[in-house]
């Protein structure tokens, strides 16, 4: 009979206070200190087995072994994805789902977004020019929601831009949030819910006319695997799963714009630069910089990996950020480097900030080609479109904070179009 090696257990009764103290570092440090890539804990009163590392991801998403379903908090459902949406569905439901979300999501689409973003940001240049001061986390979000918005065909006032941006983003940062900022969330979630859920409602019953190419008239009459449409409340839960992604990718501006502040080294390199090395840089910040901190799943069915034993349903969490940050995968990870990604290789289950696995058929999130597009516009736009100032702020970010941001949103001033 085989003997199964005994787990690394983390001392104590739970530790949930523990990862709101630690936030992204949480599982990190102690792998580091239990030197494993494997230990048990307890989180939110249940038993939990963090895993982290490129052989833990591929077992994390075989989904013969693993599922979603029941893996997500209902408080996270109730701030970020939506009850029972797509990212809790596993098998031919999720694919199906899935498949729809990518033919959303194509190529054609992720440059059209970009193309969107960078042309209605030279447009804000001539407002920011007559400020004092631009916190270009703030103006991000305003902007793309609302070419998002505009993409999907959701009819959104210019008088509502700002007021939805937030609610977008204050759904991702309830995220990691206990008190007021997760009431916060799910009042946003609830907000934007019960807004989309009308827009819907006015398609199906033609009070308002969209395109039939459009996300939003798609979404609206997207049919269920049994040929049924999808129910009135599903639907608006599935096309804010469209929409507040894009609206999250101003965090990814935000520190794009902070690795140029912190790397002036690169600065000419990227003026000279094609979309290559432009693709290079980006992908440094989506792995230098804190987003995504660590994903969850069930265990499916039971099964032994590295000699230890995994019970069916038992709640297993893997290391995004731990990951990003692991010698053994980087080299030197604490050094930005945009030149460790100018060798093709396949990183499916190594560079995961998005998810990992195949995205057409996996978890790996859809939109994750729409990011890299929309960051290496606003790279673009920073450097070869406008000039600006850096003042003094605090430009630091909390990594026990959840989802955490740059402090000041990265203040700019004395901007101008570059002539």
């Amino acid at each position: 009979m085989e003997v199964k090696e005994r787990i690394v257990q983390d001392k104590g009764l739970d530790h949930t206070l523990k990862l709101l103290e630690e936030g992204y570092l949480f599982i990190k440090n102690k792998m580091d200190l239990y030197k494993c890539n494997i230990f048990e804990t307890h989180i939110m009163g249940e038993k939990a087995i963090c895993i982290s590392g490129e052989e833990a991801c591929k077992i994390f998403y075989n989904e013969e072994l693993f599922q979603r379903k029941g893996a997500m908090p209902k408080r996270i459902q109730k701030t970020l994805f939506g009850v029972n949406a797509i990212q809790g569905m596993d098998h031919k439901a999720h694919i199906q789902r899935k498949l729809f979300f990518m033919s959303l999501m194509t190529e054609v689409h992720q440059k059209e977004l970009a193309e969107l973003f960078e042309k209605e940001m030279e447009a804000s240049v001539n407002i920011w020019a007559n400020m004092e001061e631009v916190v270009l986390f703030h103006e991000a979000k305003n902007v793309i929601c609302k070419i998002a918005c505009f993409w999907t065909g959701v009819p959104l006032p210019e008088s509502d831009v700002e007021s939805r941006a937030d609610d977008f983003c204050a759904m991702v940062d309830g995220l990691g949030g206990v008190g007021p900022r997760y009431w916060k969330g799910k009042a946003a979630r609830n907000r934007t819910e019960e807004w989309i859920r009308g827009i819907i409602d006015d398609v199906r019953q033609e009070k308002l006319i969209v395109k039939d190419d459009s996300a939003l008239h798609l979404m609206a009459f997207h049919k269920e695997p049994d040929g049924s449409q999808m129910e009135l409340q599903m639907a608006a839960k599935e096309l804010i799963n469209v929409i507040r992604p894009i609206v999250a990718i101003s965090t990814y501006i935000t520190f794009t714009a902070l690795a140029m502040y912190e790397h002036p080294e690169y600065h000419e390199e990227l003026m000279r630069s094609d979309d290559n090395y432009f693709e290079m840089f980006v992908q440094e910040v989506r792995r230098y910089y804190p987003f995504t901190p660590f994903l969850g799943a069930r265990v499916h069915k039971d099964f032994v990996w590295n000699q230890y034993e995994f019970k069916k349903g038992v709640l297993v969490l893997l290391d995004v950020y731990g990951m990003n940050h692991d010698s053994k995968i980087w080299g030197n990870p604490d050094e930005f480097r945009p030149e460790r990604f100018k060798e093709q290789k396949d990183r499916t289950f190594s560079f995961i900030p998005q998810g990992g696995g195949d995205p057409g058929k996996g978890h790996r999130c859809p939109g994750e080609g729409i990011t890299i597009e929309i960051m290496k516009a606003s790279l673009n736009f920073l450097v070869n479109k406008v000039d600006f100032e850096v003042p003094e702020q605090d430009l630091s970010y909390s990594l026990s904070r959840i989802p955490t941001l740059p402090e000041s949103g990265f203040i700019m001033k004395n901007i101008r179009k570059k002539l």
